[in-house]
């Protein structure tokens, strides 16, 4: 490893610097890694840099106050001189590895060679294209504020700074992907949160050994919780610095991935999921109806299907005051055929809406009200309940405020139908069992998944049952193990 270090130095010999950089950056077949050849107080400067990122302003400024330079001003301690009077930039930095160099290159910044010296200048003239921030889609708020994180991994730290002042908002840096050399942020207060959590997951991003992280954040994910069989999230995302500021002062931890506008918290439970910023931008009492509405629709887009299922194929289990459940036509192909294709049509259905542009949605919502809808009922593939409780238990796997807990959902929507089908109430009854086990036992970075209900804690479940008033939640969760436990 040592002799791969020192082949990689930089030399005193210019020529053998500026070849090695020009074969390995491939400036010949790239048209945009620029290499300029320059002259400046009798000294030869070779600049490499990637002409998309490169703020063309800065690069100006800069050349501008090296012209400025007199014969005899770098004949002694030139780098030194460079870096602290002649280059008109903040981030300055120098280096002697020739990797280095060619990994701040390729990440945006401008590396100057001089020659007679084996130290190269990096100079961060960076300007990222991006999109302004706009409101996430899938987190929207009556009230608040509208900005939601980018794909630039600066200006999402920059969006987390503005929500937290604090000294010890500590930002840690690491690069994964031995090709795409990735930038990965863990985000953390230092003062806060556990120590013990924050190693952990920093050593779990240094064991990563991959060529590049081809899904971001959700690669990431992968490699940190592993879990892969698993369908419910692990980590909760989101796209909203007010909700990233709120769980950092609790003593979450943050993980944020260049090119992705989702951000990680960690470590989640399964309540964190059924929350949303909606909750707290209203009265309390608000918010716990709000809530609670949450709650009944993320039940009944668990349930309600293969409940009444089991209800509707065995009547006799039914009381004499809701003996009306149950269609009186059930169509030309058996109930549960109806609700599986139902729930495939569905599923089409939802893959169908993300690839159709805007301007073709509302065909496609006419289209597939009227074949699924109207017409399937007409022609007696599906009954008219079937319809009636499939499109309840869509429209409440809508209102969950988190998609990845939406999509495990659903997966076990259907598992419990099917086990319905097949071995009637007693088998639901043992299949929902089973889905409650697997929650119980599912453990996020060591903690219980369903904490506080398993292990109970009253408190802090009354917390999550309830919106309770931000001057009564002086509290940080016991489960965060947190070096400061109260808020105030």
């Amino acid at each position: 490893m040592e002799d791969k270090n020192n082949e990689s130095s930089l030399s005193k010999n210019f020529s053998e610097n500026i070849n090695y950089l020009l074969k390995e950056l491939r400036i010949e077949k790239n048209f945009d890694v620029v290499h300029r050849k320059l002259e400046y107080g009798n000294k030869k400067f070779g600049l490499f840099f990637i002409d998309g990122f490169a703020n063309a302003e800065v690069m100006l400024e800069i050349m501008k106050e090296l012209k400025k330079i007199s014969p005899n001003a770098l004949y002694k301690d030139a780098i030194q001189k460079l870096v602290q009077q002649f280059i008109p930039h903040i981030e300055v930095e120098t280096s002697k590895d020739l990797e280095e160099v060619i990994s701040q290159v390729l990440s945006g910044q401008a590396a100057f060679i001089v020659e007679g010296y084996d130290e190269a200048i990096l100079v961060d003239i960076r300007e990222y294209p991006a999109r302004s921030p706009e409101e996430p889609d899938i987190e929207r708020v009556v009230r608040g504020p509208r900005d939601g994180f980018v794909e630039t991994i600066v200006f999402n730290a920059a969006l987390i700074r503005r929500k937290i002042r604090d000294r010890s908002l500590v930002m840690e840096h690491f690069t994964v992907g031995r090709r795409s050399k990735t930038d990965v942020i863990v985000a953390y207060l230092d003062s806060v949160a556990d120590k013990h959590l924050v190693e952990e997951i920093a050593e779990k991003i240094n064991d990563i050994r991959i060529d590049g992280l081809p899904m971001e954040e959700k690669s990431l994910e992968e490699f940190i919780f592993g879990r892969h069989y698993n369908p419910y999230p692990m980590v909760r995302y989101t796209e909203r610095a007010d909700t990233c500021g709120v769980h950092l002062k609790e003593g979450h931890i943050l993980i944020l991935v260049d090119g992705s506008p989702s951000v990680m918290i960690c470590p989640t439970t399964f309540w964190h999921h059924l929350q949303h910023a909606e909750e707290y931008r209203q009265k309390p009492i608000v918010g716990i109806f709000l809530r609670w509405v949450r709650f009944v629709a993320i039940l009944a887009s668990l349930f309600l299907l293969p409940l009444w299922y089991v209800l509707a194929e065995n009547p006799q289990l039914l009381p004499e005051s809701i003996k009306f459940i149950g269609p009186e036509k059930t169509g030309n192909i058996p109930l549960f055929w109806q609700f599986f294709l139902a729930e495939i049509g569905i599923e089409i259905l939802r893959m169908a809406a993300i690839h159709t542009p805007n301007a073709l949605a509302t065909a496609l919502g006419l289209v597939a009200a009227i074949l699924i809808g109207e017409v399937a009922i007409n022609v007696g593939l599906f009954a008219e309940e079937v319809i009636l409780y499939l499109a309840i238990a869509a429209m409440s796997t809508f209102a969950t405020p988190s998609y990845e807990l939406s999509l495990a959902n659903r997966i076990f929507r259907l598992v419990f139908l099917i086990v319905g089908a097949v071995l009637g109430i007693y088998g639901l009854i043992g299949a929902v069992i089973l889905w409650f086990i697997l929650l119980a036992t599912t453990k996020s970075l060591n903690v219980p998944y369903l904490w506080p209900l398993v292990p109970l804690n009253i408190r802090a479940l009354i917390d999550f049952l309830f919106r309770i008033p931000v001057p009564l939640k002086k509290q940080r969760p016991s489960i965060l193990n947190t070096q400061d436990d109260t808020k105030s």
